[in-house]
């Protein structure tokens, strides 16, 4: 026997009472493929298991093929923008479709609304949700809380195991990401690396981009970085998502880099993406979703983080270098310094130490 089933809460869920479970994670990219590993472990300790997820359709690529999802069902954002009638019968659907799947336990992985509505009106036999609020109506739809232990003291995907803890599953020592490509993904990324001239795990990927600008590194050091590690005679190949402002600081870091061998400027799908994230030596990018899309793929990753916190979010089993300033402030989660959209404690961070991470880096991964 395991030692840690000796010892298992009071109200602890018997595995053998489980046959059907929905796992809600209703937030952006990083969040959704931080919980693969609750897939995983759940798969692991109850062999025969149906593990159905529900997500946003934009986020749904990072559970897509995971090998222990049975059902991935989706909500698209834009429902919001639908007349009354027309949302309501998507919610419908929505709905019908998780009722007959009659689950015997819901895992809400968030904070949400939605995903308390439905932990009520799905009536399952046990409903785990985070510990977050102190109203009789969202305590009351819920048979186990869980404690989210924030203020960057504990990785989220530790976190999002803690549902698991709290009804007596154990996760033991695997507890990775997954993230599957996809062969029509993987065979278009090799035919364009082979355009380029480049080999597998040739090359240094760099995302210099988020959605938000105050998560960036200055492009014009992104650049110079990008010049440094051509001289040494490593490729450098950019990318970016499809948000306008990755896709600027894109092409600033590319036109001051002068010395850049490819660029995928928001073209690639979620897939493909991680097919070429996949096939590079080594990453350096920002606090965003291919930092957790390379850790997930076995990437090596060298990561800026500023406002938010490194070991909350930080890369996850793999690998990596964090660049980081000592300000006693950070992490403090805004949106820059004074909320002017630009965060001194990246800023600070100058050439010689990022060059000296990428360095230290391919050294121990050689």
């Amino acid at each position: 026997m395991n030692p840690d089933q000796l010892f298992l809460p009071p109200d602890a869920v018997p595995p053998g009472d489980l046959r059907r479970v929905l796992v809600i994670k209703l937030r952006n990219l990083g969040d959704v493929l931080l919980t693969s590993p609750v897939v995983s472990v759940l798969k692991r300790q109850v062999p025969g298991i149906e593990i159905d997820a529900l997500v946003y359709a934009d986020t749904a690529d990072m559970l897509r093929g995971h090998p222990d999802v049975s059902q991935l069902h989706e909500i698209h954002r834009d429902w919001k923008q639908l007349g009354l009638l027309d949302r309501l019968r998507c919610e419908w659907r929505l709905f019908s479709v998780l009722r007959r799947r009659r689950y015997d336990l819901i895992l809400n992985l968030t904070d949400h609304g939605r995903g308390t509505r439905l932990a009520r009106l799905l009536k399952p036999r046990f409903a785990v949700g985070p510990d977050t609020r102190t109203e009789k109506a969202y305590r009351s739809a819920y048979t186990h809380l869980y404690p989210v232990i924030g203020g960057n003291r504990r990785h989220t995907v530790e976190i999002n195991l803690d549902a698991l803890r709290r009804i007596g599953i154990y996760p033991g020592v695997e507890r990775h990401l997954t993230l599957i490509p996809g062969d029509a993904a993987v065979a278009s990324v090799d035919q364009a690396l082979s355009r380029g001239g480049l080999k597998k795990k040739s090359f240094v990927l760099v995302h210099p981009g988020s959605r938000w600008f105050f998560k960036c590194w200055p492009p014009d050091r992104v650049a110079a970085l990008c010049r440094s590690l051509a001289s040494q005679g490593l490729p450098v190949v950019l990318v970016c998502g499809p948000d306008p402002l990755e896709q600027r600081l894109l092409e600033s870091v590319k036109s001051q880099a002068g010395t850049i061998v490819a660029a995928f400027p928001g073209n690639l799908s979620l897939k493909e993406l991680a097919a070429l994230i996949g096939a590079a030596r080594l990453m350096v990018g920002m606090d965003s979703a291919p930092m957790h899309m390379a850790a997930a793929m076995g990437t090596p990753t060298v990561a800026f983080f500023g406002p938010s916190g490194d070991i909350e979010w930080g890369p996850w089993q793999v690998p990596h270098r964090i660049l980081t300033s000592t300000h006693t402030c950070r992490p403090c989660g805004k949106d820059g310094c004074g909320g002017g959209k630009r965060s001194e404690c990246l800023e600070v961070i100058e050439l010689p130490q990022a060059l000296a991470a990428v360095t230290s880096l391919l050294e121990e991964t050689r």
